[in-house]
């Protein structure tokens, strides 16, 4: 009797190591998940970062007396550049972003300068360009809910409190005032 009650004391025991072994292998497996997509943010960001200057030149050439969205643009891009953590970088992304709209939106105002075949590949680079970033941001995201949701789901959390993982992840939020278009004042 104490032999058979001693075999099924071990049989949990190795059925929650089992069991916590694997759920410690997934969460690891989700957690690189979210650091890799995380790392295609990054090359995306790194892109649009590389384009600013030649962007910035192509438009200044054309457009002297902007020189207000100038400072900015070399703000916002020294921000990202010191962006140390997650959060910084997507709050310095958020500010590139709202100041190229404003960017953008000044150029409209130059015809010269809309026909100019190589601000256009610029611009057309840059557009797509943004068009990566959303969907690299939009899969970041995704793998960030499928980890918070995994940890956070019983029995899974408790296992995923005893081993450490924890919803460090932050998610990557569209900047308030979004959905406003960008105001340009002349």
């Amino acid at each position: 009797m104490k032999n058979k009650s001693l075999l099924i004391i071990i049989g949990i025991v190795v059925l929650l190591g089992v069991y916590v072994m694997g759920v410690q292998r997934n969460l690891v497996n989700l957690s690189e998940e979210v650091s890799a997509s995380w790392g295609d943010v990054q090359v995306q960001y790194q892109r649009r970062a590389d384009l600013i200057p030649n962007l910035v030149e192509t438009v200044k050439g054309q457009a002297i007396k902007e020189q207000e969205i100038f400072t900015q643009i070399a703000e916002a891009r020294s921000k990202l550049a010191g962006a140390t953590t997650v959060k910084e970088t997507i709050d310095a992304n958020a500010e590139v972003s709202s100041v190229l709209g404003r960017l953008l939106a000044i150029t409209e105002n130059y015809p010269v300068l809309k026909q100019n075949e190589g601000f256009q590949d610029l611009r057309i680079q840059l557009e797509g360009t943004e068009n990566r970033i959303a969907t690299h941001r939009k899969f970041y995201n995704d793998n960030v809910k499928a980890y918070n949701k995994k940890i956070k789901v019983f029995p899974t959390s408790i296992a995923a409190s005893i081993l450490g993982f924890s919803d460090e992840f932050p998610y990557i939020e569209a900047e308030a005032g979004a959905e406003k278009a960008p105001d340009v004042k002349f």
